[in-house]
């Protein structure tokens, strides 16, 4: 058979083809974890009353082609990512002025504002931060441009439950072994090789993070056996995302960890009296733990805090010796308003932050055009844009939230505006779509396969354990930071959002090719 062009892939499968392919994609991925608890809508709860059941992840059937100029600079950029946001994190002052532009109009950055004051007030007892970053990236290629060089250009970035680090690396594996099995056609060899499937080592690198924050903290102050615990939603569909990276934690790092569902922090957890954690498993209520490191998958969406009990959970926890992943003022830090601060047009902040000029200027280079929608005078001209229909069409509106699901894109800026109160308006940004080059795939959900026009989305990840300095950001310092391994996350192209875990994007890995 012969071999196919990009431009061809990826190719048509038989009936025989297909059937080989699905069968062991579906058997690897189950025997390996890539896996999540099915939505509702596929198996109804009474169908499945003691959720025992667990269906393929989202998934796409081949890997999709990515620029390897693009990849590897946006793994070569993270430690200098990382460096940003440690610094914004550390940086009170700083970040108090972009806080206070949203606490009168968002009431969820209000309440994390109140609860970092109020820790203050008392005093922080912990001085170092962990951060478990993804910085999320789209490939930019101007369609006026036929022939200009593909760039990368950041989506996002995810100071907290930054996910999918467990099941990334187990796509990637997966494409590998498919390709070792040759379930791939003959007529894919000239594209899909081995060399050109990178292997993410995202859940071994985001465990040895944890752990490497599990033994900073120290010895036990109390006595008791230390642990690391992972502060989740309940019910969790992502559940063995992250049981990936609590498996390496323990059979990598020999760290404990417990898992301990949001709403039920104050049955299980206490204070001593220096403010050291301690955390009594419900199975074993006769023994307890001490808690090194926080590690919250849940308390980044207003959703997960229906009751005032729920920030007063939220307060212990920040009060708590422990080192919180991510602190309050880290998760803050990844405000869609900092990332607007920092990348408007002609923009003085990131200087501040970064003193080396070539590394600020590759940042600046991954910067897509965003704006705020207030009285300064780029305000003023971002809301002429958002209000026009035909220059809204360029642009996505993005809240201050975390998770798939809450943008407004091009024509339906101008009425969902309309319909905003004015005062509200400067609890968004506006940023300049991206605009990635065509690609296909076919993608395996629910068991059922679609295929057609794909957007792909990489998200890289970081390690970064940092000392806060109590106040004085002259006194803070990095202790450790490394790049921690890719996500690729794909999405039908007639999808503006790219949550999987949301219903909208699945899991991918890279097949690299030359621009």
């Amino acid at each position: 058979m012969a071999s196919i062009s990009q431009g061809e892939y990826p190719p048509e499968l038989s009936r025989e083809e297909e059937q080989y392919l699905l069968s062991e994609l579906k058997d690897w991925s189950i025997a390996h974890g890539l896996a999540v608890r099915p939505a509702p809508s596929f198996v109804q709860p009474s169908q499945d009353p003691s959720g025992v059941l667990a269906t393929t992840a989202p998934v796409t059937v081949f890997p999709s082609l990515f620029p390897r100029s693009c990849f590897e600079e946006g793994l070569a950029i993270q430690r200098a990512y990382n460096e940003l946001y440690s610094a914004i994190a550390r940086d009170e002052k700083w970040l108090q002025g972009i806080v206070e532009e949203l606490i009168e109009i968002d009431d969820f950055v209000g309440k994390l504002w109140q609860t970092h004051l109020a820790v203050k007030k008392e005093g922080y007892v912990q001085d170092l931060s962990l951060g478990l970053f993804r910085s999320d990236y789209m490939v930019h290629k101007d369609p006026a441009q036929p022939d200009a060089t593909p760039g990368l250009k950041q989506v996002e970035f995810n100071t907290i439950a930054s996910s999918f680090g467990g099941l990334s690396s187990q796509v990637s594996a997966l494409h590998r072994h498919l390709l070792t099995l040759d379930a791939y056609p003959s007529s894919t060899s000239s594209v899909i090789k081995a060399d050109a499937l990178r292997q993410s080592k995202s859940a071994s690198s985001l465990a040895k993070g944890l752990a490497v924050a599990h033994k900073a903290y120290g010895s036990s102050r109390t006595g008791r056996p230390l642990c690391v615990l992972f502060v989740v939603q309940d019910p969790e569909r992502n559940v063995f995302d992250q049981r990936h990276l609590e498996y390496a934690l323990l059979e990598e790092g020999g760290v404990r960890s417990f898992r301990l569902p949001f709403g039920e922090t104050l049955s299980h957890t206490s204070l001593a009296s220096d403010q050291t954690l301690i955390y009594t498993p419900p199975n074993s209520p006769s023994k307890s733990f001490e808690v090194t490191t926080i590690y919250f998958r849940a308390g980044y969406s207003p959703d997960d805090y229906p009751k005032e009990e729920d920030w007063t959970a939220r307060l212990l926890l920040e009060k708590s010796r422990a080192i919180k992943c991510p602190s309050i003022l880290t998760q803050l830090a990844g405000c869609k308003k900092v990332q607007q601060v920092l990348a408007t047009p002609h923009s003085p902040h990131l200087k501040r932050f970064i003193s080396n000029v070539e590394v600020a200027s590759r940042l600046l280079t991954t910067f897509a055009p965003i704006y705020p929608l207030d009285d300064s005078e780029a305000g003023k001209e971002a809301k002429k844009l958002a209000t026009d229909v035909s220059s809204a069409t360029r642009y996505v509106l993005k809240p201050q939230r975390e998770g798939g699901g809450n943008n407004i894109y091009r024509k339906a800026i101008p009425p969902f505006l309309e319909k905003l109160p004015p005062t509200h308006w400067p609890a968004y940004i506006l940023m300049e779509m991206i605009e990635p080059p065509p690609l296909k795939n076919a993608i395996l959900r629910n068991g059922e396969l679609q295929r057609g026009g794909v957007i792909c989305e990489l998200g890289v990840y970081g390690v970064c354990l940092w000392r806060d300095g109590f106040g004085d950001e002259s006194k803070g310092e990095i202790l450790e930071n490394w790049e921690a391994g890719y996500l690729l996350r794909t999405k039908g192209d007639q999808s503006e959002e790219g949550g999987v875990a949301a219903g909208f994007g699945a899991v991918d890995s890279c097949c690299l090719v030359e621009n």
